[in-house]
């Protein structure tokens, strides 16, 4: 199913579509995401997109048909997916190469829509001050009203009254989708993979931050660090990097380089009976990553690994208020070539580099959340 999502900015594209993609399990694209995260880039195009998003004038057609069609060629949005943002104009209609199943239009008006993005509590993007929220408001009707008709012409264009309570305007969408195409889309899109999402890197990287934020996404996550740290909680000894990595050679004195992975397996298992995607917070070894993909074989193992640059890990680790001192060049030698980290993180499906803030962090876990479940 391909779904795209139109009105003007403060109309609910982002919240209905968010809902959607949970319940039709397909994914959700947001056109003014992307270009959000584009503009944070040090480069000529972040900064033409951060001043084009700023004075509130649409991106040109041509760039942005570019970058919806790039996106749209990854193998999370080969099935289905459901768009936020695009086609905004007749040209992009004309050039988008993708057939719409349906167009939902969420109908407010301007000065709701003003009122809900000038006086919400948690607004602090810097393109939402009142001269560009009017600004884009005014382009919406001039450039997107025809695309409107166009799809009504059709008859792919849903008008959905959006003034209503998130709940109502939901299930108006999905009546205006059809009972029974929800429930085939439901079926269709059923995951028939399991996957782990182990992740992987150096101290103070955030490894534990990207297990939080897959656990607040109701994601079971399995922490393989957690047997050394209560073995030294229980001694009452000291968290630092010769004792830790003490207790790390005499466990794998006895179960081998795998040793996490074979001391979790049971608990590995136990998840997965009841949960289609399961996290593992902080891998240590290339041969436990092996012998996951060997004992899981009907399950996909992806390596998430994190990078943030060394000042800065070592920043984030001497702050912590939990295993403070566990961290430094010793500690990353050791992690690198002692528990022979380093090959799993080159491995790596994905690599995300944490410096800059909790927010773009969280949005590039979503991203590959979204590229894991829909692929």
């Amino acid at each position: 199913m391909k779904l795209v999502l139109l009105g003007i900015q403060g109309s609910g594209k982002s919240t209905q579509g968010n809902l959607l993609s949970k319940q039709l399990k397909i994914p959700y694209l947001s056109t003014g995401h992307i270009f959000r995260e584009i503009a944070k880039e040090k480069t000529t195009l972040g900064r033409y997109m951060k001043e084009t998003l700023n004075a509130g004038i649409l991106v040109p057609d041509q760039k942005t048909i570019e970058i919806v069609h790039e996106y749209l060629s990854r193998p999370e949005y080969k099935k289905g997916y459901i768009l936020d943002g695009f086609p905004r104009t007749i040209k992009q209609v004309q050039e988008f190469k993708n057939n719409v199943d349906k167009v939902i239009y969420l109908e407010i008006p301007d000065k709701e829509a003003i009122y809900r993005l000038v006086y919400r509590n948690d607004s602090s993007r810097d393109d939402e001050t009142l001269p560009a929220i009017k600004k884009r408001i005014e382009s919406f009707h001039k450039f997107t009203r025809p695309v409107l008709d166009f799809y009504e012409k059709q008859g792919k264009l849903a008008p959905i009254d959006g003034t209503k309570p998130i709940e109502i305007v939901n299930r108006d969408i999905l009546r205006s989708l059809g009972k029974q195409l929800i429930k085939n889309q439901i079926k269709e899109w059923e995951r028939k993979q399991k996957a782990i999402i182990a992740i992987v890197g150096l101290a103070g990287s955030g490894k534990t931050e990207a297990a939080e934020y897959f656990k607040n996404m109701n994601q079971p996550v399995i922490a393989f660090g957690k047997i050394i740290n209560e073995h030294v909680d229980k001694k009452n000894l000291k968290h630092v990097e010769n004792i830790h990595k003490k207790i790390r050679e005499d466990i794998r004195k006895k179960y081998g380089m795998a040793a996490m992975a074979i001391l979790n397996e049971k608990k590995i298992r136990e998840a997965l009976k009841n949960n289609s995607t399961l996290i593992i917070d902080g891998l240590y070894s290339w041969e436990e990553y092996v012998y996951l993909k060997d004992k899981f074989s009907n399950v996909k193992v992806y390596l998430l690994a994190i990078y943030a640059d060394k000042h800065i890990r070592y920043t984030r680790a001497s702050k912590r208020r939990y295993r403070k001192e566990l961290y430094g060049e010793e500690r990353d030698i050791n992690e690198i070539i002692g528990t022979n980290k380093g090959p799993a993180i080159a491995f790596a499906d994905f690599f995300i580099k944490n410096n800059f803030s909790k927010e773009e962090f969280h949005d590039k876990l979503d991203a590959v959340y979204r590229s894991v479940y829909f692929s």
